[in-house]
């Protein structure tokens, strides 16, 4: 986790020889994947199985299990520690001499290896890789009051994203569940303002990856304010962007060290996330350096593609999930762009601004290495009011808690329009945000209006119902377009890329068009008329 995303403080590192190196086995296949897909909750929650339906989201190979015998059979040899594992990429993260971890290919079913030092990956037959760094840091600030619908200290941070109006409208995340993957959540257990969570039973668990337990009341303070800003309640004081969702607390970050497999901590839990049935993921964690130097991301490697828990991040998007990412406090740096894994596609990279919505000065700028626009969007970050370990309320800066603030307004927004998809909900909180045409590197689309991302989602689904309908959804061969009451327009459908891949003049019939040469995976569509604008997701079989 960056260290600035934590706080201001630095570890000093240890002068150390690395005489073992990190590294990520890929295997080439899952010889279990027919015996779990065809008994899904063996894998998955019901829940879980409700999302991936209501989103048009069919399983596949990457929901089955890791291979215990593949698994087995890399924890025996010779000098090998497994550290972690990650069904959707199929994958071990191990530890070991370069020697060990390189015998591992003469494993059959070694697909290849992708070390997290990167001079190591022109190695014939293995690939480039990405690491990242991050320390945990402590939070200060000074108290700044204001008050207005018993928000107290934090009417600001939800006003400015008309949080407020959706809460006054019984939205505040009820029927949602966030999962906050961080790096310690001491006090959560006994401080005042997650009483609330506590007397309704919002908490639902967690896990503590570093320690191998189900501890997770433990090791920093971070996780706790993070927590704070969504779930925290002290009537006139501090109240919570999502009070009434629930939560799953996963600690990945181990303030010890840095190292990759730390993101590899944050897809294990990610992955757990999911098949809990999670909506919504917030992370203010990032990664960029870690303590050998070897493992850096540089700038090029920022992407989406390379990080792992960039590539975590896109597949639970993949999932139905909305993730929320701290852009990281890197701005006023010689390095100054967002790190691993704010560059992932399909995801809410966020960025802070001060209490008058201007940007602020630390916040990681954009764009990511292949120029995709980051961050997407911002919220306040500057003097945030948070809950400390003892529940004193107080105020601390950072994209820490920009993302927060913005992951409860996620799942307050979903909660008050849940037949949407994960697409659609990042899609309508863009839209609403105030730079959303001419976005920038320093506050991206900018700062969401959560009462006009209900509006537009509440308007969609009435025109979906009485303006066209598309099916079937998923789509095979045919995708038929059924305009209601002779209504005329232009239909657009785009990639995943923002590529457009059709666009049809609809009259008032319905049309038949042809679908099996598409690629399998997610379309969205725009349908416009003269007054009116559609806009949805197609799956393609």
């Amino acid at each position: 986790m960056k260290r600035t995303l934590l706080g201001l403080f630095v570890f000093l590192l240890p002068i150390l020889v690395f005489s073992q190196e990190d590294a990520w086995i890929y295997f080439t296949d899952k010889p279990d994947a027919s015996y779990y897909l065809a008994n899904p909750l063996q894998m998955l929650s019901q829940r879980a199985l409700d999302r991936r339906t209501n989103q048009g989201i069919a399983l596949d190979a990457t929901d089955v299990p890791v291979s215990t015998t593949y698994l087995g059979q890399i924890q025996s040899s010779a000098g090998i520690t497994v550290m972690a594992k990650s069904k959707w990429l199929n994958a071990v993260h191990v530890r070991g001499t370069q020697t060990d971890i390189q015998a591992l290919t003469s494993l059959s079913f070694v697909d290849h290896i992708y070390f997290a030092n990167h001079s190591l990956n022109t190695l014939t037959g293995q690939r480039n890789s990405t690491s990242a760094t991050g320390k945990v840091g402590e939070v200060k600030g000074k108290f700044e009051i204001e008050a207005n619908f018993n928000y107290g200290n934090s009417a600001n941070q939800i006003q400015m994203l008309n949080g407020d109006v959706l809460h006054q409208q019984d939205y505040t995340g009820a029927g949602k569940i966030i999962a906050v993957l961080d790096a310690g959540f001491i006090g959560v257990d006994t401080a005042s303002p997650f009483q609330r969570l506590h007397d309704n039973n919002l908490i639902l668990g967690g896990y503590n990856y570093p320690d191998g337990n189900t501890n997770f009341y433990t090791r920093h303070n971070h996780g706790t304010n993070v927590l704070s800003t969504m779930g925290g309640y002290v009537d006139g004081q501090l109240v919570g962007t999502a009070p009434d969702a629930e939560y799953y607390l996963f600690i990945t970050e181990d303030i010890n060290s840095e190292n990759p497999v730390e993101e590899s901590y944050w897809v294990e839990a990610a992955e757990k996330a999911d098949s809990l049935g999670v909506d919504v993921i917030n992370s203010s964690l990032g990664y960029g350096t870690y303590d050998n130097s070897n493992y850096t991301y540089t700038y090029a490697l920022r992407n989406g593609q390379v990080g792992f828990a960039s590539r975590g991040a896109s597949m639970a998007f993949q999932k139905g999930i909305v993730c929320v990412i701290s852009a990281g406090n890197e701005g006023n740096t010689s390095e100054p762009h967002i790190g691993i894994p704010a560059d992932a596609e399909n995801i809410l990279t966020v960025g802070a601004v001060d209490s008058f919505e201007s940007y602020a000065y630390f916040s990681s700028i954009g764009n990511t290495a292949d120029n995709r626009v980051k961050p997407d969007v911002c919220a306040k970050g500057l003097y945030a009011t948070i809950s400390s370990t003892t529940g004193t309320i107080t105020t601390a800066s950072g994209t820490s808690f920009s993302s927060p603030i913005l992951a409860g307004m996620v799942a307050s927004f979903w909660s008050a329009v849940p037949n949407l998809t994960a697409a659609e909900v990042i899609q309508f909180v863009k839209e609403s945000a105030d730079q959303y045409a001419t976005p920038d590197i320093y506050k991206g689309y900018g700062v969401p209006d959560f009462q006009l991302a209900l509006a537009n989602a509440l308007s969609a689904q009435s025109f979906e119902q009485e303006e066209v309908h598309l099916y079937p959804n998923p789509v095979a061969d045919y995708l038929w377009i059924d305009p209601k009451e002779d209504n005329t327009g232009y239909l657009e459908i785009f990639n995943q890329l923002g590529q457009k891949v059709l666009t049809i003049k609809v009259e008032g019939q319905t049309i038949k068009v042809p679908a099996n040469d598409w690629a399998s995976g997610i379309y969205f569509y725009d349908f416009s008329t003269n007054n009116s604008k559609l806009r949805g997701k197609l799956i393609k079989q």
